[in-house]
């Protein structure tokens, strides 16, 4: 399966219809998608090609249900005309790792299958190479970052910075060839139902760095939800506040599929 199909196919170009053919709403229940999640992402309006970018990622309304949340960046990786898949870095709310809490950086070949890539030096409840165990916290800011590795041609360093710790945290290396990053995007995967508490999270300050190093920052972000015909939940939505733009569950939608939103300018 190529790896973009986990994100398009689960995307949503609005709502479904259901047999009355009235706009179909799921706002109770375990979505029914092929892999038992409701997704929404936040397309960065930043075409071109990259040598590194970061985002900071903010969890200010936790879950409290015992499922999986997880929220990541996203890039692809390109060499030329190639492709060669591409991989996502963030944070999980995961009810088998200490804490409930977990880091991951992982992704897909362009032809099918995973990434592999170098050991962590954090430690994984479960064995698994992508998520590592990281106690992080609600309210704090971490900085995420993808950049090329300093060691490796063709691998790809996913790292954050820990304000709390006061470090910058390797989480590994992933072996995945090209030279560039390129479609960039931010996203809520979420495996609870529909009708479970909110929780929300804020994105600000995206960036990403060109061969000379200069910032390039996006003026918007797209959003695109998961429909309801591919099993998404009708009650989530995106907005903006002062800060960045936040993605919350459980709530009313109040932005519509495909629109705009302006990213806050740096505080």
């Amino acid at each position: 399966m190529n790896w973009l199909r986990r994100i398009f196919d689960s995307g949503g170009q609005g709502e479904g219809r259901d047999g009355g053919g009235r706009a179909g709403q799921r706002t109770v229940g375990a979505p029914p998608s092929g892999n038992g999640a409701s997704s929404m992402h936040l397309f960065w309006s930043l075409p071109g090609r990259y040598a590194a970018a970061e985002v900071t990622l903010e969890v200010i309304q936790p879950p409290r249900v015992a499922q999986l949340y997880f929220w990541a960046f996203q890039a692809t990786f390109s060499g030329g005309e190639r492709h060669y898949g591409g991989a996502h870095l963030g944070l999980q709310w995961h009810p088998q790792y200490p804490g409930s809490s977990a880091v991951n950086w992982g992704g897909y070949r362009h032809g099918g299958g995973e990434l592999e890539g170098s050991t962590s030096p954090l430690p994984s409840a479960l064995g698994n190479p992508h998520t590592r165990d990281y106690r992080w916290s609600p309210g704090v800011p971490y900085r995420l970052r993808i950049d090329r590795s300093p060691s490796r041609r063709g691998s790809w360093r996913g790292s954050l910075f820990d304000p709390e710790r006061g470090a910058h945290i390797a989480v590994r290396e992933l072996h995945a060839g090209g030279s560039h990053l390129t479609s960039l995007m931010t996203w809520s995967e979420v495996f609870a139902r529909c009708d479970d508490p909110p929780a929300t999270v804020r994105w600000s300050d995206p960036v990403a760095f060109d061969d000379a190093d200069r910032p390039v920052r996006p003026a918007e972000v797209t959003v695109n939800y998961q429909s309801y015909a591919d099993g998404g939940c009708s009650n989530t939505t995106c907005f903006v506040d002062d800060i960045g733009v936040c993605q919350r569950t459980g709530t009313a939608r109040t932005t519509a599929q495909g629109s705009a939103l302006s990213v806050p300018a740096r505080r």
